[in-house]
């Protein structure tokens, strides 16, 4: 359920430091994480499914929040797909890391009472592999592994606030939110069910060819 510890509570900002989150859809993240979640990345940007939404508690409904996203490597690997064993195995050490980012949740910032008051959904947010990227996607190496990570932020009104920025945020990490970059999907479990399981894939499922 509620992920309530994030990183370090401890010496947190009363603002932050009750925060919890409670990941939305947690079965179907459990399920694409049982089969090795894959996750598409292209030169234009592509949306993850299932998409990355989050309840929120222990806000204080009259702060100013921002909330964010951004992805880790799980590793120092680079990956290949064994299509016999249906397995994915280690290639290699890693290409040097893509440009960090972060993804802004659109409706930032935003009162602790709004945030509270629905499903938080990060829908707009796109994966690409093109490092030369200028729409602000998430730039991934594609055959790697990424660890998303959310993060509240507490808009600190005091002049010197960088001061305490340290103090003034909460993150957190679901582990069963894990995936593999891929520019294909490798694994034919993981396209059955995100065909079964996306509404956006309807028109597979009719046997339609159009998306």
């Amino acid at each position: 359920g509620w992920a309530g510890e994030g990183t370090g509570a401890s010496g947190k900002n009363q603002r932050v430091c009750h925060a919890a989150a409670r990941l939305e859809m947690g079965s179907l993240w459990e399920e694409f994480n049982r089969l090795g979640t894959e996750m598409i990345v292209t030169k234009a940007g592509r949306r993850m499914f299932p998409t990355f939404q989050v309840k929120l508690s222990g806000l204080d409904p009259l702060a100013d929040y921002v909330l964010l996203m951004d992805f880790i490597p799980l590793d120092d690997k680079r990956y290949r797909y064994a299509f016999h064993s249906s397995s994915w195995l280690a290639a290699g050490r890693a290409e040097p890391a893509a440009p960090g980012r972060v993804h802004f949740h659109p409706d930032s910032p935003a009162k602790g009472a709004q945030w509270m008051r629905q499903i938080v959904s990060f829908d707009k947010l796109k994966l690409t592999n093109n490092l030369l990227d200028d729409n602000g996607h998430i730039i991934l190496n594609s055959m790697h592994r990424y660890q998303p990570r959310f993060h509240v932020v507490f808009v600190d009104p005091r002049r010197d606030s960088e001061h305490f920025a340290h103090q003034n945020f909460k993150s957190f990490s679901f582990p069963e939110t894990q995936f593999m970059a891929v520019t294909a999907y490798q694994n034919h479990r993981i396209t059955q069910l995100k065909i079964a399981s996306n509404p956006f894939a309807k028109g597979f499922r009719d046997g339609d060819p159009e998306p």
